[in-house]
């Protein structure tokens, strides 16, 4: 062996590793959730209380090196995640987030240079882990008074909703939204008393909507959108045409840029006030809503990562019309209020695991209520909000990161229903 070796580590074998030259490891245990490392230096990570987000230098040079150690066996229960800190990480920009959740992990990395970014020279034969971030704020737009309004109230990364702003783009309800381009978002389509639109307004990261953009695909109210795919792709889907209760399965499709396409014919039960949502780290699902022949329903298609919508899936629980849903827990997605088919507003909550299964109704909590909307935020909530009960409202409820649905919070906002709401921005 040459080299200097320096606070050699002990791997959970029992054998010595042989530390790179030079390398110096700090003293001190890393405990909290956040930690600033430097080149030239070795770290024991502690993430039994909590997972632990380790930035890397912004301005590293060619063979700066980095080693972090599991020091407590935990990060297969707290994982550890690197922040690269604007750069590259095996080649994938900052957009990505690194996590290593392996029990006894250690990971030794290197700078190579701007093209390829922190390299691991050793990780423990564990795969590279990488996934988009997390959306942390969201925004309501659009709905219906009484009269039809184009008021957004933002939602910040503590699930607070923000009093009304100017709104922007034709005032309309009965519409969509999604996210897209991992951290924006896309309102489109809606109706007013006397016109469809197929007109789509565009949210940036800060949470600014654009003017309208001119339609492409069939004008249409009363249908659901959702994001697909792994870099940022949506979309809408289902809704009713001009010409009576005519439901259909008329599909578009959103690139990462937020760029819809012309119809594309889909299968599934035609039908309309229905939900979507994203699940998994890349796939969607469609729930709920109103058939053309009257009934409610609680049938479900899913959405591959490449937007293509499956037939459909058998009904579980009670039929519901004008429900809501999002993202939740990361992976996850829930359904909630809406009316049963007698006519009877609902609260409860259909959760959606991470491979798509719709579990059983369980007990909701909050007012009965709706045509409101749901969005994510924080990372890993989600939150109801607005919709009708005996009346327009606008009260609130938040979803923690298990799916349960809290108590009503004070409204905020023009009460209203015929909503929607999308996350958008990576940052807190």
């Amino acid at each position: 062996m040459s080299g200097i070796i320096v606070n050699n580590v002990a791997r959970a074998s029992g054998t010595i590793a042989a530390t790179p030259g030079g390398l110096d490891w700090s003293t001190a245990v890393v405990t909290g959730s956040t930690v600033t490392v430097e080149a030239g230096r070795g770290y024991f990570i502690n993430t039994t209380s909590n997972a632990c987000t380790v930035t890397l230098p912004a301005s590293p040079e060619v063979g700066d090196q980095i080693v972090l150690a599991d020091y407590a066996r935990t990060w297969a229960t707290n994982a550890v995640t690197l922040d690269s800190n604007g750069n590259n990480f095996q080649g994938e920009n900052d957009t990505y987030v690194v996590d290593y959740d392996t029990v006894g992990q250690s990971l030794n990395i290197v700078y190579a240079d701007s093209t390829k970014g922190w390299l691991p020279v050793s990780d423990d034969a564990v795969s590279f882990d990488h996934g988009t971030p997390s959306t942390q704020r969201g925004l309501y737009a659009f709905g219906n008074t009484g009269s039809r309004v184009n008021t957004k109230n933002l939602v910040n990364s503590s699930g607070v909703i923000a009093s009304d702003a100017a709104g922007v783009g034709t005032a309309r309800s009965a519409l969509a939204a999604t996210s897209y381009g991992l951290d924006k978002a896309i309102f489109g389509f809606g109706s007013d008393n006397s016109s469809y639109y197929g007109t789509t307004n565009l949210v940036n990261n800060s949470g600014v909507v654009g003017s309208d953009v001119s339609a492409v695909g069939t004008a249409r109210h009363s249908l659901a959108a959702t994001t697909y795919g792994s870099t940022g792709q949506a979309i809408f889907s289902f809704g009713d045409i001009p010409g009576g209760d005519d439901y259909n399965g008329i599909t578009n499709l959103v690139n990462s840029s937020g760029v819809i396409s012309a119809d594309v014919t889909q299968v599934g039960s035609h039908r309309g006030y229905l939900a979507a949502s994203g699940f998994g780290e890349d796939k969607g699902i469609f729930f709920g809503g109103i058939t053309n022949d009257g009934p409610k329903t609680a049938i479900s298609n899913l959405v591959s990562n490449s937007g293509v919508i499956a037939s459909d899936t058998s009904a579980v629980g009670a039929a519901t019309g004008f429900p809501s849903g999002a993202r939740y827990g990361g992976d996850k997605a829930i359904f909630a209020f809406g009316q049963d088919g007698d006519g009877n507003n609902q609260n409860v909550r259909r959760l959606v695991n991470n491979l798509g299964v719709i579990a059983s109704d369980a007990s909701g909590a909050g007012t009965a209520r709706y045509t409101g909307a749901m969005t994510s935020y924080g990372g890993d909530k989600a939150i109801m909000a607005f919709g009708y009960s005996n009346a327009y409202t606008n009260i609130s409820n938040l979803i923690n990161n298990s799916g349960v649905i809290a108590s009503d919070v004070t409204g905020v906002g023009t009460s209203r229903g015929y909503l929607d709401a999308a996350g958008y921005s990576f940052s807190a």
